[in-house]
């Protein structure tokens, strides 16, 4: 079935899933109220640069000649990719008790209170600081740093199965 995917989608297909993954993360804290910790927001990073990088490589492929540009970008992006894989790797091992997380695991750089006052009317209200080591939701025992792994994961694999190809193909591979 990949051998069957244009290599000059793939740029498109990796930018719209890294926004529908972004898009998700955006959903579960602004419309249901779920404070991302600091690994969670350390995890969308990639995304954001890949969206970048992808978006170049679309706009430059051409038909089913894609170019070294092209290669040169969705291996960036298989790069961001797999750094991303490594960050929500971390962040389910915190959150599973493999290793510790960092020092800061409950701050998240002002976007739970900004003064002493608001921090204590906050936690009058009951307002929970996000934690790195709890799951704040989980399916199935994955967790939303589980679900990123296997997304960045894939889209890692996504990317570099246009190069894959161009180096198949240089080798005579066909």
């Amino acid at each position: 079935m990949l051998d069957r995917l244009p290599s000059n989608a793939i740029p498109w297909i990796l930018l719209a899933a890294s926004a529908a993954t972004i898009g998700g993360a955006l959903f579960f804290e602004h419309v249901l109220g779920y404070i991302p910790c600091a690994l969670c927001l350390d995890g969308r990073q990639p995304h954001y640069y890949a969206m970048g990088a992808a978006l170049i490589a679309g706009i430059l492929s051409r038909e089913a000649n894609i170019g070294i540009l092209v290669l040169f970008f969705l291996g960036l992006c298989a790069a961001l990719y797999l750094w991303g894989a490594g960050i929500s790797f971390h962040h389910m091992g915190v959150e599973y008790g493999w290793w510790a997380g960092p020092e800061d695991c409950a701050s998240v750089g002002g976007s739970i209170a900004g003064s002493l006052q608001e921090l204590q009317s906050s936690l009058d209200r009951g307002v929970k600081p996000p934690r790195c080591d709890e799951a704040a939701w989980t399916l199935f025992g994955i967790s939303l740093a589980g679900f990123n792994f296997l997304i960045t994961i894939a889209l890692a694999a996504l990317s570099a199965l246009p190069l894959w190809r161009y180096f198949r193909e240089s080798r005579g591979e066909v």
